[in-house]
């Protein structure tokens, strides 16, 4: 299962820092979303992107999870070549991640 089937995103940028949240469509899954996206995980998956450290700050009562990723943005927006330079097409990426099938009692992953 695909991170986007449970959760969307945000993104946001200053200097030389991306920041990418991820929303839990049903707050139902946000348990299950803040354990398997993790800040070493993120990091993983950005490890050509973000040269510094990924922190991840939790948000349970709006259901969301913070990514805070230093050194993504080539120098800075200003300084970067890269087409997308304010980090927008990172949080595509993230919500590309394969998830395991959750364990829901009568529930579709989609709803």
């Amino acid at each position: 299962m695909k991170l986007r089937q449970i959760a969307h995103s945000r993104t946001g940028d200053k200097g030389n820092v991306a920041t990418i949240s991820v929303i839990a469509f049903d707050e139902g899954d946000y348990p299950f979303i803040a354990e398997h996206v993790t800040a070493e995980l993120v990091a993983a998956l950005f490890a050509g992107v973000a040269s510094g450290p990924v922190t991840r700050y939790e948000l349970p009562a709006l259901g969301a999870l913070n990514f805070v990723m230093k050194g993504a943005l080539g120098g800075g927006v200003t300084r970067s070549l890269a087409l997308d330079a304010h980090g927008k097409g990172l949080s595509s990426a993230l919500l590309d991640l394969e998830l395991p099938e959750p364990a829901r009692a009568g529930r579709h992953p989609l709803t």
